[in-house]
């Protein structure tokens, strides 16, 4: 008798748990994609845990991507190699993250280049127009040196900013290239609402 009722109301349950626990099934995804949701949530997480980081600065860039197999690739370059791997390691706890790829460059060591970050940084957030930028928890502007040649990488909000920050890099001494990436945040706006 007790095997009977264990079958009759055992085995619906499991299909019943097998049919409502898949949500691969359920959101007619192939399996080993995330869903649209997903990939935004690691996203979110994914730039918190960086800029959490300890040891990053306004010399270091990160940047990453996610895919929708829920591997994380960490690009950027970091003056520090510990910040390569504490940025590994981060993301790697993250609900979701299947696989990290790691493609940070570790800068150089270099007395000169850090002379050179030394006086930029001096240079750029020194300068009146955008000094209001050095105040906030994470510098929007970051400077990588790598052998003499300074890039400006982050964001500012007007192109006269982003003019203001390459002069200011290019006023800098032993200097022998600069590449200005700053994106202007005023510029994002109006595109946003011409669409």
């Amino acid at each position: 008798m007790k095997k009977s009722l264990l079958t009759v109301l055992g085995v619906p349950l499991i299909f019943s748990m097998m049919a409502f626990g898949s949500p691969a099934i359920q959101e007619n995804q192939p399996t080993g994609t995330l869903s649209q949701k997903s990939i935004d949530r690691i996203y979110k997480e994914v730039r918190h845990e960086l800029v959490m980081l300890p040891y990053y600065g306004v010399f270091d860039n990160l940047s990453y991507k996610v895919d929708s197999d829920g591997t994380v690739t960490l690009l950027g370059q970091v003056s520090r190699p510990t910040l390569k791997s504490d940025a590994e390691n981060s993301v790697k706890r993250i609900e979701g993250v299947e696989k990290v790829v790691n493609s940070i460059e570790v800068l150089p060591t270099s007395f000169n280049d850090d002379r050179i970050r030394r006086a930029a940084y001096r240079a750029i957030y020194g300068n009146g127009a955008l000094s209001r930028y050095q105040i906030l928890a994470v510098p929007p502007i970051h400077i990588i040196v790598k052998n003499g040649h300074i890039t400006l990488e982050g964001a500012v909000a007007q192109q006269m900013d982003k003019q203001i920050a390459g002069m200011q890099a290019n006023g800098v001494h032993g200097v022998f290239s600069v590449t200005n990436n700053l994106v202007v945040d005023e510029q994002e706006k109006k595109d946003e609402k011409k669409k």
